[in-house]
This record gives C-alpha cells, sequence and structure tokens, in this order.
C-alpha cells in the first residue's frame, strides 16, 4: 500500500506562482509512474502532467503548457509540479497519483492510488 500526501497549496494572486509537493510512502517509489490531476468546482477531474519511472514526460495538458513542470526526486520519494503565471483558471484541488506500472499515462483509471488533494486558489 502508498500513501500519498500532498502539499504546497494556497493562495495566490494571478502571475504568480506556488510549487506542489507529493510525499510517497514506502520503498519503491522510483518503480512508479507519477501524475499530477486537478478537479475545479462543477468540473470533472482532468489530467494536467505525468512522469515515468525514468523520467519521462507526457505533453502536458494544453492550457499549463510552458507554464507547469513535473519533476520526480527519487531520493526523496516526492515528485513536484511547478506552477508558474498561474491563472483564476488553473483553480482547483490537485491529486497526485501513482501508477503500478511505472508508464505514464493521462488516464486516471490506470493509477493504482491517489492522495487526499491539495487546494489552489488563484485570484485574479
Amino acid at each position: 500500500q502508498v500513501q500519498l500526501v500532498e502539499s504546497g497549496g494556497g493562495l495566490v494572486q494571478a502571475g504568480g506562482s506556488l510549487r506542489l509537493s507529493c510525499a510517497a510512502s514506502g520503498r519503491t517509489f522510483s518503480s512508479y509512474a507519477m501524475g499530477w490531476f486537478r478537479q475545479a468546482p462543477g468540473k470533472e477531474r482532468e489530467f494536467v502532467a505525468c512522469i515515468s519511472r525514468s523520467g519521462g514526460i507526457m505533453p502536458y495538458l494544453d492550457s499549463v503548457k510552458g507554464r507547469f513542470t513535473i519533476s520526480r526526486d527519487n531520493a526523496r520519494n516526492t515528485v513536484y509540479l511547478q506552477m508558474n503565471s498561474l491563472k483564476p483558471e488553473d483553480t482547483a484541488v490537485y491529486y497526485c497519483a501513482a501508477r503500478n506500472l511505472g508508464l505514464a499515462s493521462m488516464w486516471e483509471h490506470v493509477y493504482d492510488y491517489w492522495g487526499q488533494g491539495t487546494q489552489v486558489t488563484v485570484s485574479s
């Protein structure tokens, strides 16, 4: 069983930055693919970014390309989402997810473990 704990969310003005962290329990973090998803009020959860166990990164959600960056630190069992130039439409609860099979995917149903989410609110 893997536990994921997100942190780093908060309230920020438009144009600002936040870095989300997701710390994973267990000794096999390096074998997991990791993903970030988000869910805005009244909307379905959507894919944001993902990174394979080897560090390969799939194309980001179009609306965050050039502004968000996913990375991982296997020594710290942590995946990050650096978010720059934030916009009000980025407001959402952000979730990290882990997939036993270490291949990155944008499909949330293939992920095996989920964190509880962290709220990001961007004011205009």
